[in-house]
């Protein structure tokens, strides 16, 4: 028999995947294998498929589909299958395209014909719509607890510097007085509000779609409330169109990572610019810094630069996702096996940058006294100043912005601060200023005297503290 007249399900013209290959009768180009493939990325898949599919198998044969004996056949084998892959034996087949024919195949391989019983009354669209909601699910509660350990360095340290004093900026000029122990606390606002994010994505991520088959479900009486309770979702979607095309829980967790990432840049920024020897804000621990090949006394804060730039990568990975649910129709295409690396490489990176960051503010150093020093340069009791003239003077504010403002200019030009002016030169400006007027010109009684809630004052410092520390405990 020549090759032309062989039978279409001869090995020679055998599709190279024979688990969807009934339709086919020749193999696919090889460069059509590698673009197709999607085994070398999401075999990370592997431990949310098994546990879909064991769930999937529970449910059939408690529903009639399958034989208890087979189901029985089904979880002993899934079970050995995952042995192998956390033993690091499981012998991966890029032919098979994905972790989901391959854990199959393997299945197969293992317990025989009942392997072939497991995919009734689902589809790889639902599956991998599963799985990933799994394993995203799965990096939400991760971060959520990376974001506590941080949230908690920040604590800490807001505890200690409640009443140490450092200037407060605009535009990076010195602005106001503030505590060391309220900078800190912004940022545990700060990751506070990336913690409800990814709470309130994981709540709403926390629908199962298994059961909605290809697109349209299925007629097999399967109970989708049954696997959903088994795989700790809420309930099942409520919309198989929506159920296998949705990424929207990607995309949510993408965009709360992104807007997590730029607040670590934030502070990476502020780390150095602070560790630099012009300001001279903080010590670093050796740690988290690296020397140079040249200099050296040079000691780069390399890790606060790279969390700068994590950013980048998280947020590519957010706007590369919209670009490719931009436009599909519905329901599945094949563009959507683009959503995991870069959701990979996202969730990667955060959690990375989150332990990074944990470890940095907890090995920090504040150097106090430069705090100190710096906070009462550049004015910055200016405000003190105006305000105790509207209080004690009655003053208009327009009026106290202007005396204080002329204040500020003769202090510029005779080349000293605020408090260092003598009471005559700021009677010369306006006679009804008094001995006083220093005490509010301090930077200790600036800090102090900002009582109000969500001040900067030692008080409020200290009880924002302890209402963190009890909503943390």
């Amino acid at each position: 028999m020549t090759q032309s007249s062989k039978p279409a399900n001869s090995p020679a013209n055998a599709p190279a995947n024979a688990m969807w290959g009934g339709r086919f009768e020749g193999g696919n180009d090889a460069i059509m294998q590698a673009i197709n493939a999607s085994i070398g990325f999401d075999r990370r898949l592997a431990a949310q498929d098994i546990a879909g599919s064991r769930a999937h198998a529970a449910m059939l044969a408690a529903q009639g589909i399958v034989t208890s004996s087979d189901a029985e056949a089904i979880r002993e084998g899934l079970l050995t299958v995952l042995s192998e892959i956390e033993g690091g034996n499981f012998p991966y087949r890029v032919e098979l395209e994905d972790i989901h024919m391959n854990v199959e195949a393997r299945l197969k391989e293992i317990i025989g014909e009942p392997a072939g019983r497991l995919h009734t009354g689902r589809s790889r669209n639902d599956q991998v719509a599963l799985d990933f909601r799994l394993w995203v699910r799965d990096q939400c509660d991760a971060a959520i607890t990376g974001l506590e350990a941080l949230m908690k360095a920040f604590l800490a340290q807001a505890e200690a510097g409640a009443d140490w004093v450092m200037p407060g900026f605009t535009h990076l000029q010195t602005a106001q007085p503030v505590t060391w122990g309220h900078h800190m606390l912004a940022y545990v606002e700060m990751f506070a509000r990336d913690r409800s994010r990814f709470i309130d994505a994981r709540a709403r991520m926390n629908e199962c779609p298994l059961g909605a088959a290809a697109l349209a479900g299925t007629s097999f009486p399967i109970d989708r409330d049954a696997t959903a309770a088994a795989l700790g979702f809420d309930r099942p979607t409520a919309n198989s169109l929506d159920s296998v095309s949705d990424r929207d829980f990607a995309l949510e967790f993408l965009s709360a990572s992104s807007i997590c990432a730029m607040h670590l840049s934030r502070f990476a920024e502020e780390l150095v610019i602070w560790s630099s020897s012009q300001f001279r804000f903080v010590k670093l621990s050796d740690k988290w810094t690296t020397g140079s090949s040249i200099m050296p006394q040079k000691k780069n804060p390399d890790a606060a630069e790279l969390l700068r730039s994590k950013l980048g990568r998280i947020l590519g990975a957010t706007v590369a996702l919209f670009t490719i649910m931009k436009g599909l129709a519905l329901t599945y295409s094949k563009d959507m096996q683009e959503d995991k690396e870069q959701t990979f490489d996202a969730a990667d990176s955060l959690m990375l940058g989150l332990a990074a960051m944990t470890g940095m503010v907890s090995d920090m150093e504040a150097l106090r006294d430069n705090l100190k020093t710096a906070a009462a340069s550049g004015f910055s009791t200016a405000t003190d100043l105006a305000d105790w003239l509207v209080r004690e003077l009655g003053m208009p504010f327009r009026d106290a912005h202007h005396v204080t403002g002329s204040l500020v200019a003769m202090a510029e030009k005779a080349g000293i601060d605020l408090p260092d002016l003598t009471l005559e030169q700021m009677q010369s400006v306006h006679e009804g200023i008094r001995k006083d007027v220093f005490d509010v010109l301090g930077v200790d009684n600036s800090v102090r005297s900002r009582m109000s809630y969500g001040g900067t004052a030692p008080e409020q410092v200290r009880a924002q503290v302890a209402r963190w520390q009890e909503q943390l405990a």
